[in-house]
C-alpha cells in the first residue's frame, strides 16, 4: 500500500520532457491519461474542458505548418534575424511532429454562466480557464503515472484561430495550450524551487 510519502514523491518527480522515444503510445494508455484528467475540479462542475488528440504525422505536421507561418509573422515583428527566427521556427516543428502524441486542451464557454456586466463575465471566463489548468495538470501526472514524460507548450495561445482552422474545430473551442505526451528519452534533473517563505504567507 503506497504511503504519503510515496504519494508526495510521485507528484516531486514529474518533470517537463521534451525529448521522446518513437515508440507509439496504445489508444488505451491515453484513454486512462484523459479519462483522468476529467476527474479534475472545475468551476460549477462544468467541466469546460476539451481535448483535441493528435497521433498521426500527416496531422501533426498540418498543425505545425499552420503554426508556424504565424509564429514567423510574431518573430519578425520581434525584428529577430532571420537566421535566428529560422532556428525558432524549426525547433517548434521538430517538437511538435516528433512527439508521439500533441493534445491541444481548449476552453468551451458555452455551458458557464451569463452576466450582464464586464467585471462577472471576465471571472467566469478565468474561472473556466483555470478549471481547463486543472485538467491539464492531471493529464500531465496521469502521463507520469503511466511512465510517460510530458510538457506543457504555451503557443496556442498565441494562434487560437490559427489551431481551430488547422484543426477544423468550433470557435466555442478555444485553443489554451499544447501537451506533447510520449515515453522519454531521458529525465531531466531537478530544478530548483523558491522556497517556502518566498512564495507563502501564513495568516
Amino acid at each position: 500500500m503506497p504511503t504519503k510519502e510515496d504519494f508526495h514523491s510521485f507528484l516531486r518527480t514529474r518533470r517537463s520532457i521534451r525529448r521522446f522515444k518513437t515508440d507509439l503510445v496504445p489508444d488505451s494508455v491515453l484513454r486512462d491519461i484523459l479519462h483522468t484528467a476529467t476527474y479534475a475540479p472545475s468551476a460549477h462542475n462544468r467541466q469546460p474542458w476539451r481535448f483535441i488528440v493528435l497521433t498521426d504525422f500527416p496531422a501533426k505536421k498540418h498543425l505545425s505548418d499552420a503554426m508556424a507561418e504565424e509564429f514567423q509573422r510574431d518573430l519578425e515583428k520581434d525584428n529577430l534575424p532571420p537566421d535566428e527566427i529560422k532556428k525558432r521556427i524549426n525547433k517548434s516543428r521538430e517538437r511538435i511532429t516528433g512527439a508521439p502524441v500533441v493534445i491541444i486542451l481548449c476552453v468551451d464557454m458555452s455551458e458557464m454562466d451569463e452576466y450582464p456586466d464586464t467585471r462577472r463575465k471576465k471571472a467566469e471566463y478565468i474561472i473556466a480557464t483555470q478549471s481547463a489548468a486543472n485538467a491539464g495538470m492531471q493529464l500531465l501526472l496521469a502521463a507520469h503515472a503511466e511512465g510517460l514524460g510530458g510538457v506543457w507548450v504555451c503557443s496556442p495561445m498565441f494562434a487560437q484561430d490559427t489551431v481551430q482552422e488547422a484543426l477544423n474545430i468550433s470557435k466555442m473551442w478555444e485553443p489554451q495550450a499544447m501537451f506533447l505526451l510520449g515515453y522519454p528519452v531521458e529525465i531531466p534533473a531537478f530544478r530548483g524551487r523558491k522556497v517556502l517563505e518566498e512564495v507563502v504567507k501564513f495568516i
